[in-house]
């Protein structure tokens, strides 16, 4: 997400890094690449204006001039301003209550039911607790079986009433919820124009049956600037607590995130980080500002691994690369802990410093990752716990079973044994960085 915004920055940022010192001169010649960078990512003109404004006040200012490095300090008053721009501190859900209430909205086609499946597998992951999502998008054809596969995939609850009336449905809902001890309740609302009259007052009757927590509007972001008079115009009618904005992962160019809360007041809450039903995450202003800018997100990589990699296996693995005892088995149990954490170009770009190592734009091929693990599967148990039996005959086999080549069975065995060397020289504290 980001790609093309994030480059243009990082390059006109580092521009100000070579100057020894600020100077009007300079600063507003990195500024105009700034300027440049943010109106062809779509973010609204005001705001791309008052963002260079501040930060050009704020670079000029006596304690920039006076200080060791100007570069590095630039670099940390755009990520300030950044920060705010996107919305400044995280906006948390307001989840109080027995059961708390979720009402999705939003136009047609913008992810509504995908994305209410992948809040309800969010909240039962985070918080260990029990959601039941609610079927009221009774006007689109196939929408309630659509909710009703997702909550079959999910192994969640969906309450339904078919085509019945959508407030009294909720109400239903709530009584369901409460006599069987749900956490949350999520209800799932039909697309509308926002200048449906008709429709939006049944949101309005909605939020007046069941007072809900939270009345987040989901967005696609591939709209552009078009998103924020959507906002408007639902906010007219609702009480909006917040934004999801679904496809960041997508060709977009940012602008929506990046404008939304300063022209609008209302929070992105949450963004859609990929088709799957994991992809939603909470949306961190700073941890955002801080990928743009090429600073990495140690924070969401550390949640990622916790999520995905079980404490005891790691446990176990790391104890048997110290001993020098890492057999194939390891490797794949590792292999598979690693793949569950997602695609892995997308965990690359969270590491700090990877766009300056020309990590950003890296493509792995998932393809590569099933022929590795093909390979290994090939194998016999006896072959994978002791690499060295594994001679010609024993390769063509394993290349056969795993329909590969015996070229990959070998690259395989040689990157293996290299990757055990370094381990044991990590253990042995003798390793050396290469330069």
């Amino acid at each position: 997400m980001f790609e093309s915004l994030s480059d243009r920055l990082q390059s006109a940022i580092h521009k100000m890094k070579g100057y020894g010192k600020i100077t009007e001169d300079n600063i507003n010649e990195v500024l105009k690449e700034i300027r440049l960078s943010l109106l062809e990512a779509d973010v609204n003109y005001k705001v791309v204006k008052e963002f260079t404004n501040t930060v050009k006040e704020k670079a000029l200012g006596q304690e920039v001039q006076t200080s060791i490095n100007p570069g590095d300090l630039f670099v940390k008053i755009v990520n300030d301003e950044l920060t705010e721009l996107l919305g400044g501190d995280v906006v948390p859900l307001n989840m109080k209550g027995s059961p708390a209430i979720l009402m999705l909205v939003g136009l047609q086609g913008s992810g509504k039911t995908t994305t209410i499946g992948k809040l309800a597998n969010f909240l039962r992951k985070k918080h260990s607790k029990k959601p039941l999502l609610v079927a009221c998008d009774v006007y689109r054809p196939a929408a309630i079986d659509q909710l009703k596969q997702l909550g079959k995939q999910l192994n969640i609850e969906v309450y339904e009433e078919g085509k019945q009336d959508p407030v009294e449905i909720c109400r239903h809902a709530l009584s369901y919820a409460l006599e069987n001890h749900y956490d949350y309740v999520l209800i799932d609302t039909a697309g509308r124009l926002h200048i449906d009259e008709e429709l939006m007052d049944e949101l309005s009757k909605i939020n007046q049956a069941v007072h809900p927590n939270e009345i987040l509007l989901v967005i696609d972001s591939m709209m552009g600037q078009d998103a924020i008079n959507v906002i408007t115009g639902f906010h007219e009618c609702l009480p909006l607590t917040g934004v999801i904005l679904t496809k960041l992962d997508g060709d977009t160019r940012g602008g929506v995130a990046l404008s939304v809360r300063h022209l609008t007041n209302v929070p992105i809450k949450f963004i859609g980080i990929s088709e799957k039903l994991d992809g939603l995450t909470s949306f961190d202003p700073e941890r955002m500002s801080g990928r743009i800018l090429g600073m990495g997100d140690v924070v969401s990589l550390v949640e990622k691994a916790q999520e995905a990699i079980d404490e005891k296996e790691a446990e176990r693995t790391a104890k048997k690369m110290q001993s020098g005892k890492f057999d194939l088995e390891d490797f794949l149990s590792s292999l598979k802990q690693i793949r569950r954490m997602g695609p892995l170009e997308s965990l690359i770009k969270l590491i700090p410093g990877a766009s300056k190592m020309g990590l950003n734009h890296i493509k792995i091929d998932p393809k590569q990752m099933d022929h590795i693990e093909a390979i290994v599967l090939s194998m016999t148990p006896q072959e994978r716990r002791n690499p060295d039996i594994i001679k010609a005959s024993r390769k063509t086999r394993i290349a056969k079973g795993s329909g590969t080549s015996v070229q990959e069975v070998n690259q395989l065995l040689k990157q293996f044994e290299q990757m055990k060397k370094m381990m044991k020289q990590f253990s042995n504290g003798k390793f050396k960085m290469p330069f």
